[in-house]
């Protein structure tokens, strides 16, 4: 069973050479510290930063250098800081290739809740109904079961919806899924140490399993 590090050393291995990423609270901002060797990519912050490295060691950290979830981070040579109007304008206007977020929830349809929970007080939504509305690519990096043992991938959310039909891929402790077209989990890859059983067992929604499902390399 991968820990939130695995998942999003696992995730990292999506980035592509030239791409420019957008990586959500949570989980995803730690992909920033699994980018491969030799892969040149721009992550972007929301809040904006254009060109984030991976998190700065401990007394190296600058306070006015945060990403969105108000972490502190450390700026590759070239990176750009601007206005929030600025990096709202960059993912409205599909300068993104790939978005990485985290959720509450996600369907078999691709359909993501991860803004609020009914009854509990939040800020706002912050960026992330801009994200899933105008990304090309989705991937979203959660843990599949929650504190009471129950499945977060489920035939319908049961909590707000965030964006409706805009999740490619996930990838949780347990595997990884690829949204088909016509719905439904497919199972990619196991998790190291992971069984089928157990995967099944984690999946509320439509699982498709098609074939030998590979162990995750990390």
């Amino acid at each position: 069973m991968l820990d939130k590090n695995g998942i999003a050393k696992r995730i990292a291995k999506e980035v592509k050479d030239g791409m420019f990423v957008n990586l959500g609270i949570g989980i995803p901002t730690l992909v920033a510290n699994y980018i491969p060797e030799g892969i040149n990519v721009e992550l972007q912050s929301e809040n904006g930063i254009l060109g984030m490295g991976p998190f700065p060691f401990e007394g190296e950290e600058d306070a006015d250098l945060i990403n969105a979830g108000k972490q502190t981070v450390t700026l590759l040579p070239g990176a750009s800081i601007f206005d929030s109007a600025m990096s709202f304008g960059m993912i409205r206007s599909q300068k993104v290739h790939l978005t990485i977020l985290g959720a509450m929830e996600v369907s078999e349809n691709g359909d993501i809740a991860n803004w609020k929970i009914p009854g509990k007080m939040v800020k706002g939504m912050g960026g992330a109904m801009d994200l899933v509305a105008s990304a090309k690519n989705i991937i979203v990096a959660m843990q599949q079961v929650n504190k009471a043992g129950q499945s977060k991938l489920l035939s319908k959310c049961d909590l707000p919806l965030t964006g409706v039909s805009c999740v490619k891929k996930i990838v949780t402790e347990l595997g990884v899924y690829e949204i088909l077209p016509e719905g439904g989990f497919k199972l990619l890859e196991r998790a190291p140490g992971i069984s089928i059983e157990q995967i099944k067992n984690a999946t509320a929604g439509k699982l498709i399993i098609d074939g030998d499902i590979k162990e995750m390399v990390i």
